[in-house]
């Protein structure tokens, strides 16, 4: 994901203070380079002789090491990461020696990492690594595959940002392959990489698996794919993925330029994976528990997600993130950009490609503006909820886990709330600036940012949307109320624009907001918190709580309490019975309108849709 080379960046406990008050400068990872060879100075070794119980050896070498103790550590955060992530804990069994193979003493002074000294020049480190946990983070070994994300798999050392690095992979199983977007070295099973930011940024995947390749836009793009389908499967989503691949470079008019002329999609789809996505510079991890044919190629989401990240965010990045420090979190106010544009074009690029229809994605935008629009923490008016706010909270919510409970009134997503702020700039700029379309943005910082690989500061955004439209006060004005502000505009006459309707999903309906109930002694029990603009919260009720009766009709299993909130009618009050932590409660519930919103073709309620709205719809989502 990152281009530069890494901050060494140390805490005050850690070794060599001294390199703590400077960052290294910025190096764009230039292409082609050759094979370091035998001169590299960086070398792992990585082995699977208990691939079985999840753990592999990994022997690691730093050569031309100065004299004095020689920093080695696991980072604490992974590119595409925005939250803490401790490596370090599946790291045991370390040992090191000299050039001549005599033992050193480790000095493990904090729990990220260890000291080495006494060395000669050449320091090894030898280590096991746990690894059961398959996504875009982690690492998952077993007898079937090596999934390796390479902060959560190797030690590196303070001092070598900058050296190339050498890794060879020692296959358990004959069948393995290797899916990676490091470049291969001239000895089998060997890679490189030209810098630690970039070796750090290459996950990698050894199993049997699968692989298509094909050619657009003058770059190869390769699809590995470990799963239990069959080549049928994998063709046919390979055809898919090729249509979306296109309809992206469509939009920014040329393929990024990979930095050795190839995109590789790394895919695993069994059931020992957990679903994910993660974006790097040349490359992407892409997981699911289900195979093709249960999910329908449903992954095809993911996959143009993660893609569109090849120019946005991989090479169009926010200056927060230059350089990556793989010792902190690194948070951004500009994710409302860089994962929910991302969020916004994904589905779109589906939908011009002619794999889902206007229906389909309709029902998929409709749900986040529905998640948006409705959100607590945007309604809240104590609340700063704007999408620079919320980008900013990624450090406490990207799969970061914490033991005590979150408050579930002051976070809304930035990847549904940036897409919903990219539909209503995409439709507004269509409706005020003939000719001009988010598409056009996407381009313009694309070619003032992304190609340049100059980052971007949230203020350079605000400059570009003036520049396009010619019009700073709609630019300042749209950056003040919506991206510093969580003001969101009428997508009612946005949207009619193409025809489509922006209603309520269930008028009539009775709602008291999320009402998910476990089994529980004695009744149901609330399995979330209630959000506070709703009924359930102003009667009091909350997580873990046991509704004992409603309208003076006991309740005993979910069914029952589904079927009793299903019958309820907005405005007519119910007396609600519960237990709140061992204390009896009588509350009045009133139910309130159900302010679901949904968006459908004017068609589908009879309206017919316009010469000028049918345009309109296929200049955007591309004919029907």
């Amino acid at each position: 994901m990152v281009r530069s080379l890494v901050a060494a960046l140390l805490g005050s406990c850690l070794a060599l203070p001294a390199l703590a008050q400077t960052a290294p400068a910025p190096v764009t990872v230039a292409a082609p380079q050759r094979d370091p060879g035998a001169s590299a100075r960086v070398r792992y070794d990585v082995s699977f002789p208990q691939a079985r119980h999840h753990r592999a050896r990994i022997a690691a070498t730093w050569s031309g090491v100065p004299a004095g103790p020689l920093r080695v550590q696991m980072s604490r955060s992974s590119p595409g990461r925005y939250a803490i992530h401790e490596f370090a804990k599946n790291v045991y069994d370390v040992s090191a020696t000299d050039g001549a193979g005599r033992p050193l003493k480790l000095t493990r002074t904090d729990p990220y990492g260890w000291s080495v000294d006494g060395h000669d020049g050449t320091v090894n480190v030898t280590y096991t690594l746990y690894g059961d946990r398959g996504d875009g983070t982690y690492a998952q070994i077993d007898a079937t595959h090596a999934h390796l994300n390479m902060p959560a798999t190797f030690l590196w050392a303070t001092g070598y940002d900058a050296q190339p690095i050498r890794v060879r992979f020692q296959s358990p199983d004959p069948t393995w392959k290797v899916a990676t977007q490091l470049p291969a070295a001239d000895t089998p099973g060997t890679y490189w990489a030209p810098n630690l930011q970039y070796f750090m940024d290459s996950p990698t995947e050894l199993s049997n698996h699968m692989v298509r390749e094909w050619q657009e836009g003058g770059k190869t793009f390769r699809l590995a794919l470990h799963h239990d389908g069959t080549a049928a499967d994998m063709d046919r989503f390979t055809e898919k993925a090729k249509k979306v691949v296109a309809e992206e470079i469509k939009i920014f008019g040329a393929p990024a330029p990979y930095d050795f002329g190839t995109y590789t999609f790394i895919a695993d789809y069994r059931p020992s994976i957990a679903g994910d996505g993660m974006e790097h510079r040349n490359s992407t991890i892409i997981t699911d528990r289900r195979s093709l044919a249960e999910a329908k190629d449903d992954q095809l989401g993911t996959l143009a997600h993660e893609f569109f990240h090849s120019w946005n965010v991989e090479r169009l990045r926010p200056r927060e993130l230059e350089p990556f420090d793989f010792t902190r979190a690194n948070p951004t106010p500009s994710l409302w950009l860089a994962e929910g544009f991302t969020s916004y074009y994904g589905p779109l690029a589906i939908r011009r490609a002619g794999l889902a229809s206007v229906d389909d994605y309709l029902g998929e935008m409709g749900a986040m503006v529905n998640g948006v629009v409705n959100s607590p923490a945007r309604i809240a008016t104590r609340i700063n909820a704007s999408p620079q706010e919320m980008s900013l909270r990624a450090p406490f919510v990207d799969a970061a886990t914490a033991i005590d409970p979150v408050e579930p009134n002051i976070f809304v997503s930035y990847y549904p709330y940036g897409a919903v702020i990219g539909l209503s700039l995409d439709l507004q700029l269509r409706q005020r600036f003939p000719g001009k379309t988010l598409d056009d943005y996407m381009r313009l910082l694309w070619q003032t940012h992304g190609a340049t690989e100059r980052a971007y500061a949230p203020a350079d955004l605000r400059v570009a949307l003036a520049t396009l439209t010619g019009d700073k006060a709609f630019a300042d004005q749209f950056f003040d109320r919506s991206i510093e502000g969580s003001f969101l505009p009428d997508f009612a006459p946005l949207l009619d624009q193409a025809g489509l309707v922006l209603r309520a999903a269930a008028p009539g309906k009775g709602w008291v907001g999320r009402a998910t109930a476990t089994q529980d002694e004695g009744g149901v029990a609330l399995a979330l918190s209630p959000a506070q603009n709703t009924p359930l919260f102003a009667a009091g009720v909350d997580r873990g709580d046991v509704i004992r009766s409603i309208g003076g009709q006991p309740v005993t299993t979910v069914a029952g309490w589904d079927a009793a909130v299903a019958a309820l009618k907005p405005g007519t009050p119910v007396e609600l019975r519960y237990r709140q932590r061992g204390i009896e409660r009588t509350a009045t519930l009133t139910p309130a309108a159900d302010p679901t919103l949904e968006i459908v073709r004017g068609e589908t309620v009879g309206r017919a849709p316009t010469a000028a709205q049918r345009s309109f719809r296929a200049n955007w989502l591309g004919a029907e």
